[in-house]
Parts: C-alpha cells; structure tokens; sequence
C-alpha cells in the first residue's frame, strides 16, 4: 500500500468518524489569575462540532485516494 492510499484510508476513516460522533470535546487549562507564586488555573470544557458537509466531503476525497491512488500516468 503507497503512501496516497494510506492517506485516503485516514481520511475516509476520518469522515466517517465524523457523521457518526458529529462532534468531539477537549479540556484546555488556562490561567484565571496569576498573583506572584500564585497561580488560580481553570479547566474548561470545550466542544468542536464538526459540520455534515465536512463529514462527507472526507469520504468522497478518501475514496477518490483509494480509488486512483495506486494509478500511474
């Protein structure tokens, strides 16, 4: 397997992943107050949502790498 077909393989995984789940969340630390050796950080949740047309637009462009990927001129 070339490396376009690995990749296309990622990206269809990708977009599939996507139109299932629809959205994906992370925890990012930022600092509330600094105040000399002190330091109040905060943990906040933050939640992505990642469109259809994104979803799909992935499959199609993964597939079209797995399709003609391996195809030489």
């Amino acid at each position: 397997m070339n490396a376009i077909k690995l990749l296309g393989a990622v990206v269809l995984a990708a977009g599939v992943m996507a139109l299932v789940y629809g959205s994906f969340s992370y925890t990012k630390d930022t600092t509330a107050v600094k105040l000399g050796p002190l330091e109040l950080t905060v943990k906040e949740k933050e939640t992505v949502n990642v469109p259809v047309w994104a979803g799909v637009g992935a499959i199609v462009v993964g597939g079209l790498m797995l399709a003609f990927g391996g195809k030489r001129g």
